[in-house]
């Protein structure tokens, strides 16, 4: 990175609002970037800034909290920036987020897109991306539910919980049956949720509707946890399995949008 000259920093009139803007939001990323407090030596060199520069919009930044200065020299981001991502959190749910995402999956696909969240036992459909073309009919309206051992999104949830929660939904349900190819018992629910885990998406191979195939990914939030599943649902024989990435990159952009960020692989 360039680092600026102690002749730009002066410029003065010669600097735009967008410079200055574009000058906070280098600072606030390299503060990002650390876990502990840092230095104005570090963020200088980190951002490209002049160190009269980053110090002059750093104690700005002090001024309205969105930096927190922990002793002279050393910086780390502000409650501030927690209050706003609050705010931006509590006005966005799932289903806005995943709203555009899904109409552009089921353009791509020409298939029925579906967004389910968890309660209970079982899933509820919230919203639905699908057209006349899709070549099947609507199983499930929005609002409808389905059983999560059935399910592809229900397996999903159904993979994060613990071994006792599992055989506990199993006594509740008796994992009852649809049809021919449904999952009644308990060992192998739990051999297919130990694929699912692996996989890190599930199937859905005509065991709620005979017919009719689905493949789901999870979408999760800032906090890690898994609040809603994205699915394709297609007649049995023209589901495609280069539809998986799509639908995979679809859920994880949309688990972005609500502020989830994958742990580092070490």
């Amino acid at each position: 990175m360039k680092m600026e000259t102690p002749e730009s920093a002066a410029a003065g009139p010669a600097k735009t609002s967008i410079q200055v803007i574009d000058r906070m939001m280098a600072l606030l990323d390299a503060l990002a970037s650390y876990s502990d407090p840092v230095s104005l030596k570090e963020l200088s060199k980190v951002s490209g800034l002049h160190p009269s520069t980053a110090h002059r919009i750093l104690n700005d930044m002090v001024v309205t909290r969105f930096v927190d200065r922990v002793e002279p020299g050393t910086y780390r981001l502000g409650m501030r920036l927690l209050e706003l991502g609050n705010v931006v959190k509590s006005r966005l749910s799932v289903r806005e987020a995943a709203l555009d995402f899904m109409r552009a999956l089921h353009k791509k696909t020409q298939q029925t897109v579906n967004l389910s969240v968890r309660q209970g036992d079982e899933i509820v459909y919230i919203d639905r991306a699908f057209s006349e073309r899709s070549g099947m009919q609507v199983v499930r309206a929005i609002g409808g539910r389905g059983p999560l051992h059935l399910t592809s999104t229900g397996k999903l949830f159904l993979s994060v919980d613990d071994p006792k929660g599992v055989r506990a939904y199993a006594t509740r349900t008796g994992l009852a049956g649809h049809n021919k190819n449904s999952i009644t018992e308990l060992a192998r629910l739990e051999r297919e949720l130990s694929l699912v885990r692996s996989r890190g998406y599930a199937r859905d191979n005509e065991e709620l509707e005979l017919g009719v195939r689905c493949m789901a990914a999870g979408i999760f939030d800032d906090s890690g946890k898994l609040v809603a599943g994205l699915s394709i649902s297609a007649p049995a024989d023209r589901l495609q399995e280069e539809w998986l990435e799509d639908l995979v990159q679809t859920a994880s952009s949309i688990s972005s949008t609500l502020g989830y960020r994958p742990a580092l692989q070490i």
